[in-house]
């Protein structure tokens, strides 16, 4: 609903903003500014004690404007705050259309309080406290701003959260906020204000919304590349925090930055609540970025009889994607990879892309890929792959995402074991006192529940210099209806997990089974894992010492394939069996920390020798 704003004459004006600056300004209504503050409605609590109250003429200085985008208002702020530091004194107008007011105007704001849940209740998002349904009255223009609260690595508590009320659920909306104790009270405390951090790393390169991630803390689980290190469930990264801008793109380009560049100066605005990484600087003004010229990695090439084998998840690849695409993930096989005698790749779509149809066939897609990779100087790699049934594979709709192997011939041999289709479950021989697969390419348990509306494991027999290589690539559910890391339960639901659990217990199965055949079989489970290396999905993939996750052999705070909200995390996996003990392993990130990405996702490399 649009707001309405009233002016008034020049004498009413200058006697009000007066008032308001000394704090005294009252009203006639039973809600009165002199009764309600922002600081009462925003309370102590991330639940306002007023929600679902009408207020009357709430006073503040307008501190930054919103014109664009779905959740157009402004912020507005009281001068004169009180003496608790739990009470935040700034909160956020939703107005709808866009505003008129202005920073620096002295306002009167009348409205209903209310707490806006982004992403709706069912994300287990915090709520951000707000007033609707708003009349507004300017009262004068041109006023001094009130001071931002300096964020900085003094000021985060080293904590991330306390722990949810169990009588609620593990939420922690009801708990009094120690904004000196907890990071996310700290935030809360500020929520609406006027804040401003100083010169901050980047560790969350700028992203196509037009946003970026800075840590305040520059030493806090950093990366060996200027990142901040995700590597437990409680090691959250306190100083993380998401920067946009107030000033509309066609007015000021947001600026391009990489994991590892600077934002110098002052960034200043209102501190906000997202769906899309919780408390976020919307800056009235921004810093620079410094380039810190982060580079794309190379790997070194396999060594005399070292086999290399890589995963990639390519980011829904098909034939409609801009040969740009192509030849820049090309590039980055022979370049960056070092051409990999073995690559099995992630989120191959079908021949037409996400166009509905039923087509499932992926050759169009992955001959054009190889071809780009020929182009580009790398070998004219062979495929193996199996069709999924159209739609039953997750992923976008229509575009049938599957894992498929490439390999060099001239370096490694594919058994062929003819018979393998969506629906055909691979098994598990014994041959001449060697395992071998009943079919190759082949899918593992595709009939389990567990891999319902999800990618099945792709298992294929190599061959190098007369040794059997086991290669399963994979792509287990993605971690969509997960709660975030500043959700209202904490510690956040991760409802996901349970599916990719029982997909890591069937493919620590089947890896058994290889074992039992053979105790010396080479095996290699790799891919998309969606799941951390300390996670209870890599817990179950290793279960009874079957495979280790060979990225725990990097140190680190070099342990990382993607980041998510300035986290550097592990997603992609390659793990081995007990009889691959020597290897080299590899993250090459040429992706993950870059503004401008061929994929999402960082491969990964091991060498070693059958």
């Amino acid at each position: 609903m649009p707001s309405s704003v009233v002016p008034r004459t020049a004498a009413v004006a200058a006697v009000v903003a007066s008032a308001l600056a000394a704090g005294l300004l009252a009203g006639s209504s039973a809600a009165s500014a002199a009764e309600i503050r922002i600081h009462d409605i925003q309370g102590t609590t991330r639940v306002s004690p007023l929600v679902g109250q009408q207020v009357t003429e709430v006073s503040g200085i307008v501190t930054g404007v919103r014109t664009y985008g779905s959740s157009r208002g402004f912020w507005f702020q009281d001068p004169q705050a009180d003496a608790d530091p739990a009470t935040s004194e700034g909160i956020f107008v939703f107005t709808g259309a866009t505003p008129t007011v202005k920073a620096g105007d002295a306002v009167l704001v009348s409205g209903t309080v209310g707490e806006f849940v982004p992403g709706g209740t069912s994300s287990g998002n915090q709520s951000l406290t707000q007033i609707s349904k708003p009349t507004i009255t300017v009262v004068s223009a041109g006023n001094e701003l009130p001071a931002p609260v300096t964020i900085s690595a003094w000021s985060v508590p080293s904590a991330y959260t306390p722990d949810g009320d169990p009588a609620a659920g593990g939420s922690i909306n009801g708990l009094p906020l120690k904004p000196r104790s907890y990071a996310l009270d700290y935030y809360e405390s500020l929520e609406g204000s006027n804040v401003r951090i100083g010169t901050s790393r980047v560790v969350g390169a700028t992203d196509p919304f037009s946003e970026l991630w800075v840590s305040v803390k520059p030493f806090e689980n950093r990366s060996g590349r200027g990142g901040t290190i995700y590597g437990s469930y409680t090691s959250q990264n306190t100083g993380r925090l998401q920067i946009q801008s107030l000033v509309p793109l066609a007015e000021q380009p947001f600026p391009k930055a990489n994991v590892g560049d600077v934002l110098s100066g002052t960034t200043e605005g209102p501190l906000d609540f997202n769906q899309f990484g919780g408390y976020t600087l919307t800056a009235r003004t921004l810093g620079t970025v410094d380039d810190r010229g982060l580079e794309r990695e190379e790997t070194r090439p396999q060594r005399h009889g070292e086999l290399a084998v890589a995963t990639y998840n390519v980011e829904n690849l098909d034939p409609s994607d801009p040969q740009e695409k192509f030849d820049a993930l090309a590039k980055a096989v022979v370049d960056n990879l070092a051409s990999p005698d073995i690559l099995a790749l992630e989120e191959i779509q079908d021949d037409n892309g996400a166009k509905n149809d039923g087509t499932v066939t992926a050759g169009q897609t992955v001959e054009k890929f190889t071809a780009a990779i020929v182009a580009a100087g790398g070998p004219a790699y062979e495929w193996r792959s199996i069709d999924p049934v159209n739609n039953k594979d997750g992923g976008e709709p229509g575009g049938n995402i599957r894992q498929v192997f490439l390999f060099n011939p001239e370096r490694v041999s594919f058994t062929d074991r003819p018979g393998g289709d969506s629906a055909t479950a691979t098994g598990v021989i014994q041959a001449q006192g060697k395992a071998a697969l009943t079919l190759s390419p082949g899918r593992i348990d595709p009939a389990n529940t567990a891999w319902d509306n999800s990618r099945k494991p792709l298992a294929g027999e190599f061959t190098f210099r007369g040794r059997t290589v086991f290669v399963i690539a994979n792509h287990f559910g993605s971690k969509g209806g997960d709660e975030s890391l500043t959700a209202h339960r904490q510690p956040p639901n991760r409802s996901s997990e349970a599916k990719r659990l029982e997909q890591a217990k069937a493919v620590n199965t089947f890896v058994k089974d290889i074992l039992k055949a053979d105790r010396r079989a080479d095996v290699l489970v790799l891919g998309d894992i969606n799941d951390f290396e300390f996670s209870a999905t890599t817990k179950a993939l290793t279960a009874d010492g079957a495979l280790y996750p060979a990225i725990k052999s990097l140190p680190r705070w070099e342990r990382y394939s993607y980041v998510f909200q300035g986290n550097s995390q592990v997603l992609d996996q390659i793990l081995t069996s007990p009889s691959i003990g020597d290897f080299s392993y590899d993250s090459v990130h040429i992706n993950a920390e870059f503004h401008d990405q061929n994929s999402d996702h960082d491969p990964q490399v091991l060498r070693f020798r059958p």
